[in-house]
């Protein structure tokens, strides 16, 4: 079972008062209804066509009903079973659900949502839809919504959603690689690479698909067979929504999603004409494109008073549309029309140690205390080895030839070869690997070149390194800065510390849990596992576990304790009283099987004398809090804590606003404590995690999760992305991921 909320809610902070982007459900049906399972002979899978074949029994089934594609919620209940002939329909009586019932509230959603114009997962309205011709893209505003029971009442989370298309085709797309790759096969694996793991948008019902391969070999003018059987061309079938002008284009293949009735057996993939498919979300390229960032950021990243107008806007079309207020009305659905508003608490400033010197994160200029100030713990920056490859090296390999030559070398100070154009600057020795340093500046962003230099550093020649694009040395006025960076960075992944803060906590581990998963090569997920070492939280012992596709739950974490615990008691000399687990990437529906897998792994690690206390991390989530000041809504100020109102009654969990934005709204991080044998009060769990949000040595500042926590997932993406197989050992107490 979860974890039970304490009782008594955490009293320390400096009282506020809040407001949520959650509008109070003020009336719901309090009779009993009635749930129908839904079936079809033969198979309808398009739930549109389930939807039509049994809304022809509207007469029997009436006005007032929710259906979901397999199952029919109704206030009343049917005088005999329903069947239709041609296509067998029969509606089957499952259960009556009671008001209170969990079930209710997800047709409730279901009746919300059919509200709104559906793309996707999400709700958005292309009648409004802003146009950026000079980037070729476009956005749809919308919502998504979620209506769900919290401490004291049932309310309405909504929040504003943006849905962006490109003003290109998977054809045009397809097109403008074959005019730069004449051959078949580089044609081929330049599209793959460019499609496969992005999502369409189909023209002609706007839903949307991942593309999971290429099917090089069918055309347009292949052959299906219809719900009906009948075979006919895509071509043909087309015809009715969009023209198929390119008769030999290859076709894209969406893997369908696992039945819900047969959980054994998928759909058969689904294939898709290019030509009909509108490309979504943006390339590498775009995102690079300042001006590009730059307008959609000004349409996109709403603050709190913007945001608070178009929820505004959404809930005055709920009050005002006589549709919609005459299907609420036949369930008795009322919403109140104002944000929900509650208390919060903000508290205490972390205070920053970096030697003798105490940083105030939000006051102070914690950037320029970080380049002046005493160190904690500097290691020395003494033998470096600076790589500069340049337009020579066309391909990863030639670089990586010149680095192997000169990593292995003893006592280097300057090389220049006619061949290589390769710089080694400064004077540089290799007594041991692990005191050297390797700062790669790169020409460009190439992945693969990325990708190979650290294959090479993490794996084969296993040495802390940096890399750095050419053009960001570019400036003098930042070079300094910039150099400054680089050294602090690379003190860290050599074993230093930049700066330590009070958790409160004595001879307790902490322990960050995440996973990567590589959606577009279908690759092995990775999961990564970080554990603190010593008592400061300034060294860090790290291992990955390589998993199948897409498996979020981690198997091995026994050994990985049992590794961590090792190397603890080697530089303390005891064993911790406590270990604090934070787990990042897991949704509301996997809680029960964390405590039923990964739990009791790390309880089988674990003397009896040592606690376990286990936090979910949930950064996506739709909850925004706002402040009123001068009339106008705002951003919380960080260290802003909610425990009430918002939470579950059934949960010990509370949201933490860490960070503070410039733009936009701040996104606040959900907290969930599913297991404590530790039994930490509210206001220590509270206190100690905001803490730790100021112990991530990537940035000078705050972020908005516990430091172990984005270590563990810098740790999975980097092997996940970029190194593919397990780190040299040797790496596992350094920060080499960072």
């Amino acid at each position: 079972m979860l974890h039970v909320k304490h009782i008594i809610c955490s009293t320390q902070g400096r009282p506020v008062k809040l407001f949520a982007n959650h509008f109070r459900v003020t009336s719901r049906p309090q009779q009993i209804t009635y749930k129908y399972n839904i079936d079809y002979m033969p198979d309808i899978e398009d739930r549109q066509v389930r939807s039509e074949l049994l809304l022809q029994h509207k007469a029997i089934i009436r006005k007032c009903y929710i259906f979901d594609g397999t199952s029919l919620l109704l206030p009343h209940k049917l005088r005999s079973p329903v069947k239709k002939q041609v296509v067998k329909v029969t509606i089957e009586f499952t259960s009556e659900l009671m008001p209170t019932s969990p079930d209710c509230l997800r047709y409730y959603n279901i009746l919300f949502r059919r509200f709104l114009e559906q793309v996707g997962r999400n709700y958005y309205n292309k009648r409004e839809a802003m146009e950026f011709h000079d980037h070729k893209l476009v956005i749809w505003p919308g919502y998504v919504t979620s209506i769900l029971e919290y401490e004291t009442s049932i309310t309405l989370c909504a929040d504003v959603n943006h849905k962006l298309f490109r003003m290109q085709t998977a054809y045009d797309l397809i097109s403008d690689i074959r005019d730069g790759f004449p051959t078949k096969q580089e044609l081929q694996e330049q599209v793959s690479k460019r499609l496969v793991g992005s999502v369409v948008s189909t023209m002609y019902n706007n839903k949307t698909y991942r593309v999971d391969a290429i099917n090089w070999e069918e055309t347009p003018r292949t052959t299906f067979k219809t719900s009906d059987g009948a075979e006919i061309t895509f071509v043909e079938y087309y015809k009715t929504v969009g023209i198929v002008t390119e008769l030999n284009q290859p076709l894209l293949i969406s893997k369908g999603k696992w039945q819900k009735s047969k959980q054994d057996t998928p759909h058969e993939p689904i294939l898709l004409v290019p030509q009909l498919c509108n490309l979504t979300g943006l390339t590498d390229e775009l995102r690079k494109n300042y001006r590009v960032m730059r307008d959609l950021a000004l349409h996109m990243r709403l603050d709190p008073e913007k945001r608070q107008h178009e929820l505004r806007k959404l809930m005055n079309t709920i009050q005002t549309n006589k549709e919609i207020q005459r299907e609420l009305q036949l369930w008795d659905l009322k919403f109140d029309g104002s944000l929900l508003s509650f208390s919060g608490r903000i508290l205490k400033e972390v205070r920053i140690f970096q030697g003798r010197r105490v940083v105030r994160p939000f006051q102070d200029d914690w950037t320029k205390e970080t380049r002046s100030g005493p160190l904690l713990n500097v290691k020395s920056l003494d033998h470096w080895l600076i790589l500069y490859p340049t337009g020579y090296y066309r391909a990863a390999s030639s670089f990586l030839q010149s680095l192997r030559r000169v990593t292995p070398t003893m006592g280097i100070a300057m090389k220049e070869t006619s061949c290589s154009p390769i710089a080694v600057v400064a004077y540089w020795t290799v007594p041991f690997l692990l005191s050297s340093k390797v700062v790669c500046v790169l020409s460009s962003e190439k992945k693969e070149l990325y990708d190979s230099i650290k294959q090479y550093l993490c794996v084969s020649c296993p040495i802390p390194s940096q890399c750095v694009i050419a053009r960001t040395l570019d400036k003098p006025q930042t070079l300094l800065t910039i150099a400054t960076n680089i050294a602090q960075q690379m003190n860290c992944k050599m074993g230093g510390a930049l700066w330590k803060v009070e958790t409160g906590l004595q001879n307790a581990m902490f322990i960050g849990i995440d996973c990567f998963h590589d959606t577009v090569n279908q690759q092995k997920s990775i999961a990564g596992f970080v554990s603190s070492i010593n008592q400061e939280l300034t060294q860090w012992f790290s291992q990955c576990i390589f998993q199948k596709s897409g498996q979020e739950l981690v198997n091995g974490l026994k050994a990985c304790l049992e590794a961590a615990l090792k190397l603890w008691c080697k530089h303390n000399l005891f064993l911790p009283q406590a270990i604090i687990v934070y787990r990042d990437g897991v949704g509301d529906g996997q809680l029960q099987a964390l405590l039923d897998y990964e739990v009791p792994q790390i309880e089988s690690s674990l003397k009896s004398v040592v606690k376990l206390t286990f936090i979910v991390v949930k950064k996506r989530i739709n909850t925004r809090f706002f402040v009123e000041s001068e009339g106008r809504l705002r951003n919380p100020l960080p260290g802003t804590v909610i425990d009430v109102e918002v939470t579950k009654r059934q949960w010990y969990d509370f949201f933490i606003v860490s960070q503070s934005v410039k733009d936009g709204t701040v996104t606040p991080t959900h907290y969930n404590v599913i297991h404590d044998t530790v039994r930490f009060t509210p206001d220590r769990i509270q206190h100690l995690t905001y803490r730790l949000c100021h112990m991530y040595y990537n940035l000078a500042g705050v972020i908005r999760v516990p430091a172990p926590c984005h270590y563990a997932h810098k740790l999975a993406y980097l092997v996940g992305q970029s190194i593919h197989q397990e780190p040299h050992h040797s790496l596992a107490s350094r920060l080499f991921y960072l």
